[in-house]
């Protein structure tokens, strides 16, 4: 953190505490007593003692952004950070958090700001000793699909009287990947089909054995020639019949009953319930086709291009 970015203002205990101070000059004044002075002047420069340590807890501390949690639209999300103490301060009482948005005007808030910390979402309070890093992972609820912003992460802490606060609000260039809420529906007509002419074909098959292949990556760990690999041969998946057999398409027109975001949540509904039945399938959205596959990292690209959908390039990182 440097000087620019980190903001000090007394608490509410320290205006109390201020206050104090006034009655006991106005006292000590009034009757001439030179104790009530010392305590007076005692007390002044405790305050200002004060105000250099609650600076220094918030200054030399170092904030990463790490990577952000990808979840579905309603949930929460987790946003992971790593806080550094790079000097022989430590850092104490940090409360750390974003915001809730207030509905007030903008002066309002900032007044408010001054003499009183925002309610927080997701707030967490971390101590670090000096030398010493910490990870972090602060969860947030998020909103529709897309990409998520949490905005300026907020820094504050009292430490070590309470009389003064101190903060700072850290921009951080980290975001979630938002799928669509999954709908449940109902399953959609399947089949090996030609992905140019659309023709389907009911899937079969019983999971039959039908042989041995090279492995591919993004098979299902459950399917590899172990056994193999002990004797020395090289990494190895066993084929099924139904691995060809019941390949099927999630196709847009297959909902076209449905608008927009209750398609792709439809959609993202079956592609979950595909790959957990670890069945091959592909997925057809206007601007978007992936050939039929199976596994975790097939799932994660079908579910991307569901959260994509119709937003821009240049939102969407590439």
């Amino acid at each position: 953190m440097r000087q620019r970015q980190i903001f000090i203002f007394p608490s509410r205990t320290g205006f109390f505490f201020a206050l104090c101070l006034l009655v006991m000059l106005i006292a000590a004044i009034n009757y001439q007593n030179n104790m009530s002075y010392a305590l007076t002047f005692l007390l002044a420069n405790l305050f200002v003692v004060a105000v250099l340590h609650t600076y220094a807890n918030l200054s030399g501390l170092t904030v990463t952004a790490l990577n952000a949690d990808d979840a579905f639209a309603g949930q929460r999300s987790g946003f992971h950070f790593r806080f550094s103490s790079g000097g022989k301060q430590g850092h104490h009482a940090l409360l750390v958090g974003w915001p809730q948005p207030k509905k007030s005007g903008r002066g309002r808030r900032l007044l408010a700001g001054l003499f009183s910390s925002p309610t927080m979402l997701a707030e967490e309070e971390i101590e670090l000793e000096p030398d010493t890093s910490r990870d972090l992972v602060l969860h947030l609820p998020v909103g529709s699909r897309g990409w998520y912003e949490p905005g300026r992460l907020r820094i504050e802490s009292t430490y070590p009287l309470g009389l003064l606060r101190c903060w700072t609000a850290v921009a951080l260039d980290q975001r979630a990947l938002v799928y669509p809420a999954p709908l449940v529906s109902p399953e959609p007509t399947s089949g090996a089909g030609d992905a140019q002419d659309g023709r389907w074909l009911a899937g079969a098959g019983d999971d039959e054995f039908s042989g041995i292949r090279d492995y591919r990556a993004g098979d299902n760990p459950r399917r590899v020639y172990w056994k193999g690999l002990a004797r020395g041969q090289t990494l190895q998946t066993k084929d099924y019949a139904t691995a060809v057999a019941d390949a099927r398409w999630l196709d847009w027109e297959q909902f076209s009953g449905l608008e927009q975001e209750r398609r792709l949540a439809a959609l993202c509904y079956w592609v979950i319930d595909y790959h957990r039945r670890e069945l091959e399938f592909g997925l057809r959205i206007p601007g978007t086709e992936l050939a039929p596959a199976t596994g975790d990292r097939h799932r994660d690209r079908a579910l991307r291009a569901l959260a994509l959908f119709g937003i821009p390039q240049e939102e969407d990182g590439q």
